[in-house]
């Protein structure tokens, strides 16, 4: 069963494609106000206001989060799916290569968790959800910099949740395996065969099963769940 989000306001970035336009359109589909943090916007919106944000820049994440809280006058949720790769071996890898990824898949959600956090804990709580990736917690040839930046992201979701919860704000993250996507669409078909081959259920998920599982954690189904990591990786690392 789907939970319901009505009169509840959402911040979900990286809200363009994949992973994040999924859970936006699932938080608005659930009667949420979802506002999506991109630099691409979708064709179609699916019920969800966009807001043009690099969330590598501290300054454009305080000003769009102001303007969200300025409308709508609070903020329950936020999600964090906005991510980038720059794949290369660790010995070829150029530093602006190690440092946008970085900067947006890791500093980039701290700035975003900052924000919120200083606004949910004047208000009594929320909820908030990092989509971090299993190559977090077991690295891969070629993602130094996406491992370090989803391991860090994994470490700063059970930190948050530490220093948060006696504010009542809960801080979870998924960590997806290879998923059926725009960006895994391009990829050799050798590597999404072998990650195929590496999943208990014999196949590649969508991005509706990583947001259905985020909305859980959103949920008050999950309100005695926090610091938790979920794998959503078909078994990819049983």
């Amino acid at each position: 069963m789907t939970p319901s989000f009505t009169g509840e306001v959402a911040i979900v970035t990286g809200a363009g494609s994949g992973i994040g336009r999924s859970t936006a359109s699932a938080l608005a589909a659930s009667g949420a106000c979802v506002h999506g943090f991109d630099l691409h916007f979708p064709d179609d919106e699916c019920g969800v206001r966009f807001h043009e944000v690099d969330v590598s820049n501290r300054e454009s994440v305080r000003k769009a989060i102001a303007e969200v809280v300025e409308e709508e006058g609070k903020l329950d949720h936020l999600v964090q799916a906005a991510g980038i790769v720059r794949d290369r071996a660790l010995w070829k890898l150029e530093p602006e290569e190690w440092s946008s990824v970085l900067d947006v898949n890791l500093s980039g959600a701290f700035w975003m968790l900052q924000e919120a956090a200083r606004l949910m804990r004047g208000a009594g709580g929320g909820s908030i959800v990092h989509v971090a990736s299993i190559n977090g917690m077991r690295g891969k040839f070629g993602q130094a910099n996406y491992a370090a930046s989803k391991a860090g992201l994994i470490g700063l979701t059970r930190a948050a949740a530490r220093e948060l919860g006696p504010k009542g704000i809960r801080v979870n993250a998924v960590a997806p395996g290879m998923i059926e996507t725009a960006m895994t669409a391009a990829l050799p078909e050798a590597v999404r065969a072998k990650a195929v081959a590496e999943t208990s259920l014999g196949r590649l998920g969508g991005p509706e099963q990583v947001s259905s599982a985020i909305l859980f954690l959103l949920s008050d189904a999950a309100a005695h769940i926090t610091g938790e990591i979920i794998r959503v990786d078909g078994g990819q690392m049983s």
